[in-house]
């Protein structure tokens, strides 16, 4: 059985697997976006759609994984018990985890295509706000993420 302290292992890693959630907004920048010069084109909004944005990234199975196996590995008396337990708990665990952290890192966001305006097409994937519709003129703004913007010269 789980003692107090096992538990609130657990309760503070499922806290911290719904805050590994990516940051899909474009109206936030990384650290290392700071002084960077990126590309920028004009563009109009050709097509919307919105989308789900599933943003796992394996630690919630591999956290579960190993609080399954130390839980699990308290069940029954004698090494074997103790090792089948431990086996046991990391598989439930692992499954229990990944699906903690798919669930806490799904978003909604929108793809977007857009024409430049020297007749390219580009698709991008970017968090719901802000929201654009198909004719809106907009900026592409090259970098990793790329991302649109709308443009302030219209």
């Amino acid at each position: 059985m789980m003692g107090k302290r096992e538990i609130l292992v657990v309760c503070f890693a499922v806290a911290g697997l719904s805050s590994c959630a990516s940051n899909v907004s474009p109206t936030s920048y990384s650290v290392g976006s700071v002084g960077q010069v990126n590309r920028t084109v004009a563009a109009k909004v050709i097509s919307v759609r919105q989308v789900d944005i599933a943003g796992t990234t394996g630690a919630g199975g591999t956290v579960g994984g190993a609080l399954g196996a130390t839980a699990g590995s308290g069940i029954g008396h004698g090494d074997r018990a103790n090792v089948a337990g431990a086996i046991a708990g990391a598989v439930v665990g692992a499954v229990a985890g990944a699906a903690i952290e798919q669930s806490a890192t799904r978003q909604s966001g929108f793809e977007y295509v857009v024409q430049t305006e020297n007749d390219n097409l580009m698709t991008i994937v970017q968090g719901a706000n802000p929201t654009f519709v198909v004719n809106d003129k907009v900026l592409v703004l090259y970098g990793s993420p790329a991302r649109i913007i709308l443009d302030p010269r219209k």
